[in-house]
């Protein structure tokens, strides 16, 4: 069975899709969280976890964008897009707690992202949940 963690990768990968403009993605999204193997209850909690990130996404990024320091949002990476827009979800709608959120963004981030992103991820949200 698959975790929580395993799941928020996937919707990592589902979020980064639709960034780069795949916005049909979420009607393959079983099949690609099938190849994952996230099945049953992981299979719905990633499915509200993507779904709820697109629904807000206008709020998320503005919110996120208001916590940049010496960054513009466009010069941010779409995988460091997708982790904090997921973690700003979780945190702000889903109201997860703040610091198991971005503990898992900052692991995501080491294992998706460059070395610099899980200190930058991590104050993003940090500023976020407060």
């Amino acid at each position: 069975m698959a975790t929580r963690h395993q799941a928020r990768t996937a919707v990592v990968g589902l979020l980064y899709a639709y960034d780069l403009g795949n916005e049909n993605i979420a009607d393959f999204s079983d099949e690609i969280l099938e190849e994952s193997k996230i099945r049953n209850k992981q299979r719905l909690f990633s499915n509200e976890l993507f779904s709820g990130t697109i629904e807000n996404l206008a709020m998320l990024d503005e919110e996120i964008e208001t916590h940049l320091k010496e960054w513009e949002y466009k010069d941010i990476g779409r995988v460091e897009k997708a982790i904090m827009r997921l973690g700003a979800y979780e945190i702000l709608i889903a109201k997860t707690d703040r610091a198991i959120i971005i503990n898992e963004a900052v692991e995501l981030a080491k294992k998706l992202a460059d070395e610099k992103s899980p200190k930058f991820i991590n104050g993003v949200l940090d500023a976020i949940g407060r």
